[in-house]
Formats: structure tokens, sequence, C-alpha cells
């Protein structure tokens, strides 16, 4: 340690320094306790009162304390710097006792059930949208939006005077046709009779027959047009085609003019719905090997309840989207309370079972750059930092793939109070009692 540093250095110092200093300012003891000599500054002989001087002399006692003080402030961290160097060797050195005893367990073994998860979304078996076929005024608004209605029912109505105009048309042209044809009938038959006596030629017999026809040909196209005017009469009643729920109105309101081919609403058979979600292709080779493992999928609403019934695939589509890997599968869930409805979200559980999947506790794994390690305990307390694979995640646990043995030993709690290499205490404690408290059955 250098010679300025040490406090008998200064306290020498400052003896020597604080003489040429009463002599400089003047400060010399008198006979007369209550004043002090100070030599003439200029002739003769001058006295200060003592009390004066004191005050003089207190703050040059005073600053030679702080700069004391300071000094033995400088030695003190060396002191202490060294001192604490020593107690981090220690500890060090005699294994972290520090953390206390910690707990550390093993992994178990056993044949497990969990579920893939995927985002999926929800639509109806029957989902159309209804419009307008004829021109015209809406006249009738028989439902509302929301409302569950029954296959034929009455929704909305055009107003139908002009069709029915066409429609009465169509029945008097009807009729004139066939008067036309039973005059032609009429006039064939006796042409036919004056032909078989000689009476007529041939040519008019066949003349008559040729009106006959066209003016049955007249009434056929009479009765089309009817069946024409009347179904554009039908077009202007909205039925439902199917039973299901109608949905939102568009742009339309009592009185509207609609044009021919525009929309009024939806309807939405919601008693099956298909579930659409995408599946890396490992999941559909495995598929493909075993397709009866999916038909028992499970769906996650919205609100993480589960729905009441369970679905399966029904469709895979013909080819992967190059862009994520992965191919659109359809699952068909029954939905009978109508709970699900067209547009919905939600997440498709795909069950997996895994012979003989090796578990650990969440807990244990900490993450490092989105890898994942454990604290193995070796011999002697000594904990190593090793990283794992995870193959899958459940509640509270994880299963671990690669980097873990059924007998190592890896620590359960504590992991921020300790670091790679450290020597720990610890306490063993049986994975039976580790995995219960987490609600999994040790076999």
């Amino acid at each position: 340690m250098p010679l300025w540093c040490c406090t008998g250095f200064w306290l020498s110092t400052l003896s020597a320094f604080l003489v040429p200093l009463q002599v400089l300012f003047g400060i010399l003891p008198n006979a007369d306790s209550h004043f002090l000599y100070l030599p003439a500054l200029a002739s003769g002989r001058s006295t200060i009162n003592l009390n004066q001087m004191n005050f003089k002399y207190g703050l040059l006692c005073l600053a030679a304390a702080c700069f004391l003080a300071s000094c033995q402030h400088s030695e003190s961290p060396t002191a202490h710097d060294s001192h604490g160097e020593k107690e981090h060797h220690s500890a060090s050195h005699s294994g972290g006792h520090h953390t206390g005893v910690l707990e550390v367990t093993r992994p178990i073994q056993q044949d497990t059930l969990y579920y893939n998860e995927y985002v999926s979304q929800i639509q109806a078996f029957h989902h159309i949208e209804l419009k307008a076929l004829e021109k015209g005024y809406l006249q009738k608004v028989l439902v509302d939006e929301g409302q569950v209605v029954q296959k034929g029912q009455l929704l909305f109505e055009i107003q139908p005077t002009i069709y029915l105009a066409e429609i009465q048309k169509a029945q008097a042209e009807l009729a004139q046709a066939e008067a036309e044809r039973e005059k032609a009938r009429v006039e064939y038959d006796n042409i036919k009779a004056l032909a078989d006596s000689n009476i007529v030629s041939v040519n008019e017999l066949a003349l008559a027959r040729a009106e006959l026809q066209k003016a049955a040909a007249n009434v056929d196209n009479a009765k089309a047009e009817v069946s024409l005017m009347e179904a554009h009469f039908q077009f202007t009643q909205i039925r439902a085609p199917f039973s299901g729920i109608v949905g939102r109105f568009e742009d339309i309101r009592l009185g509207s003019l609609l044009d021919e081919g525009e929309e009024l609403t939806t309807l939405t058979d919601n008693s099956q719905m298909w579930v659409y979600f995408n599946v890396p292709e490992t999941v559909y080779l495995n598929y493909a090997e075993h397709p009866s493992d999916a038909s028992s999928l499970m769906l996650r609403l919205a609100n993480g309840k589960l729905f009441d019934y369970k679905g399966k695939v029904t469709a895979v589509e013909a080819e992967f989207d190059n862009t994520t890997g992965t191919i659109p599968f359809r699952a068909t869930f029954h939905n009978p309370g109508r709970l699900l409805r067209h547009g919905q979200t939600g997440n498709i559980l795909w069950p997996v079972q895994l012979a003989q999947a090796m578990l650990i506790p969440q807990k244990a794994v900490y993450e490092v750059l989105d890898k994942r390690f454990v604290f193995v305990v070796g011999a002697e307390g000594r904990v190593a930092s090793r990283e794992i694979q995870i193959a899958a995640e459940l509640d509270n646990l994880y299963v671990v793939s690669e980097g873990l043995g059924l007998e190592d030993q890896f620590l359960l709690e504590g992991l921020r109070k300790v670091k790679n290499g450290d020597q720990i205490e610890y306490e063993y404690k049986a994975p039976e009692e580790v995995y219960s408290q987490l609600g999994l059955h040790a076999e």
C-alpha cells in the first residue's frame, strides 16, 4: 500500500503543517489568558481578542479534520474490497451455502395423452345469400335479423301487381289459342269428310291438317307463357329454401326499390358445422397412416371452454400451401344446440398418444434465446446447465425428447439462485410426490 494512503503519514504531516499556519496567521499565546500576541504588522504591538482567534483556529482544525477523513475514506474501500473478494471466493469454494437447501427430482416415464392444438375457422354446413330474382318494390318484410325460420317460410315479398297482370294476360292469350285450335279442328273434320267423299282435294285436307297443328302449337306456347308469368310472380315471394337462421339485412328497407339479383340477407343452417384448420406435413402423414386417430377431435371455444360434442376429420384438401408448408383439413361437428355460428373461431384439439414419454415439470425449465435448459445436479451437488428438446407441452409439464435421462437429477426450484458450476446443498424429492402435486398420476 502506498505511503500516502496511510493515516499515520497524514497525522505527522498535519502536525508539521499546523505550526507554520499558526505563525502565518499570527496566532501566538500570550500571558494573558484572554489575549494572544499578534506580531506587529507595521510597527508597535497589537493584541487580539481570544474569542476571535478561537473562531479562526476552529475553522483551521475543521478543514484539517475533513482532509483527514477523506484520506481514511479512500483507504477504507481498499480494505473492504479485499475482504469482500475473500468472502466471495470462500462462498464459491464452500459450494454456495447462501442458496439454502434446494429440492431436486428425476423425470418420470409413462404413456401420455396430449393434444396438438390448431387455430380453426368455423363455417355452417349450409350458408347462402338470399337475392331478389325480380325487380320491384319491397312490399313486405316478414322476418327479423337472427330469426330462426323453417323451410318454405315466406320471408320477403316484392310488389306483385305487374306480375299478376302478366299472368292474366298470358291466361287470356291461352284461352284465345285454345279457341283457335278448336276452330281449326272443326274445319279439319269438315274438310276430311268432304275429302273422303272426293268432294275436295287431298291438298285442301293437308292444309286443314296443318292449320290444326299450328293452332295446337299456339296453345302449347300460350300455356308456357302462363307458366313463365306464374314463375315470375312466385319469384316476388322470397321463401326459405331450408330451415336456418336469417342473417343481417343488407341495405334494404320496406319500400326499397330492388334490382334483379340484389342481395337481401343470408340464411344459415347451423345444425352441422364444418371446422377448417391447417396441419403440418408430419401430422398429415401420420393421419394418412392412422386415420382413426382423427375421429375424436375436440373444439376449444374463444372463452376457453370445450364444445360439448366431438368431431372427426371428413375432408382433406388436394394440395399443400408452399408458403406455410401446411395442408387444410376439414372436421365436421354436430351442433344440436345451435351454439356454433357461421364465421366463429376456435381451436381444434387433436389427441396424440405417446408411449413411454419422459415428463418433467415446467417450473424446472428456463429459457435462453428460445432454447430450453435445466440444471442437472451431479456428484457432490455440482450443478450443470443442460439444453433439452421439448416434444410437447402439457398442463404444468413438458414432454422431453432429448437432453435428459431417467436417472438424471435436476433442480426443481431456485433456478435464479444458482449458476453453472455452483455446488449446492439439496434435498431429493421423490418424483411420485412432485408429479402428483401437478395433477399427474405417476405410475
